[in-house]
């Protein structure tokens, strides 16, 4: 990344102004690995961090095909154009280095949103590890905020981890389901059916109105197996169509039931509270894996350690433990 141009004061008043270019340099600073970005990324969050307060960050997710980016768009839309409101969008994808996944290519299908004032898409990047891109999300996720979105969407691009980081980080759970799914998809659904708030069955139109309503009805009941919410809410299953726009505005609805509720139980401040725990010991253990595997006496003898371990002259926990007492023990060299 080359050198700043611009202040982080003045990042920050652009920022809080609702300039979208400032919001971008903001998060591209934030987004950077150089250690001379580390403080100046810091000091724009701090600064953020009390304009954060009263937003909704709702995390979407859903199955292969489901139409998560014509979902997006549908929603997002009703948001900025029949509410006055502004929303974000961002990703949480840990399969591309480089590209951020498939929010780059849902960007250039929401032709609507993506060029709407009141909209702001974000393609992210995505590194080797999912608590690295969850750890960006989340930042990016409060300068968001600052800049005056206080309807964030947080999309997963693919299926597995993502869907408990973004759990992690957002008030409000979103699964879009399809009506006849295929049973290859029970496992994905158990995971992930335990953290929804709401699932809607998209693409409830035409043919598959019937069906649609008849798979809603089964998830609502496998939902009553699951054990009720510590927020006191009651998960619910809906119907949708993302082309027409049917169920779009009571999606929404639904969401902000959802937000009244955590409100009134105090359920919404001590969820923020406990995720922005759970936030500082992830970037604690983040910090000390960075740390140890860039420690030079651990590098030195990583390599023939694995290779005893593997070939049997030592036992998995005492080489980690030689290593762990380079590391602790002995001076940076």
């Amino acid at each position: 990344m080359p050198r700043l141009t611009v202040s982080p004061q003045q990042i920050i008043d652009g920022i809080l102004a609702g300039d979208r270019a400032m919001l971008a340099r903001g998060i591209t600073l934030i987004e950077s690995s150089a250690p001379a970005h580390q403080e100046p990324a810091q000091q724009i969050l701090e600064a953020c961090l009390p304009h954060t307060n009263g937003s909704i960050r709702v995390g979407i997710t859903g199955v292969p095909g489901v139409g998560k980016s014509t979902f997006i768009e549908a929603l997002g839309t009703h948001l900025t154009r029949e509410r006055n409101e502004k929303v974000a969008v961002l990703a949480v994808d840990s399969t591309s280095p480089l590209s951020g996944g498939s929010i780059l290519g849902d960007k250039t299908r929401m032709t609507r949103l993506g060029v709407d004032p009141h909209a702001y898409i974000r393609p992210s990047p995505a590194g080797s590890s999912l608590g690295g891109v969850a750890r960006r999300t989340r930042e990016a996720i409060v300068l968001c905020e600052a800049a005056g979105y206080r309807n964030i969407f947080v999309e997963t691009v693919g299926v597995g981890q993502s869907e408990v980081a973004v759990a992690g980080m957002t008030d409000f759970f979103l699964l879009l389901m399809l009506a006849g799914a295929g049973d290859e998809l029970q496992g994905m659904k158990r995971g992930i059916m335990e953290m929804t708030d709401l699932m809607a069955i998209n693409k409830a139109d035409g043919d598959n109105r019937v069906p649609s309503e008849a798979a809603r009805r089964l998830y609502e009941s496998a939902l009553k197996l699951f054990p009720p919410h510590a927020s006191g809410w009651t998960p619910r299953v809906v119907t949708c169509s993302s082309r027409t726009g049917e169920g779009v505005a009571a999606i929404w609805k639904i969401v902000l039931e959802n937000h009244a509720l955590a409100l009134r139980s105090g359920w919404y401040e001590r969820n923020r509270r406990a995720q922005a725990r759970k936030a500082m010991y992830e970037a604690i253990e983040a910090g000390l894996r960075d740390q140890f595997f860039s420690h030079s006496g651990v590098k030195r003898n990583l390599a023939s350690l694995e290779t005893d371990v593997l070939e049997g002259r030592i036992s998995a926990y005492r080489a980690a433990r030689q290593l762990l007492d380079r590391f602790s023990g002995a001076k940076p060299e």
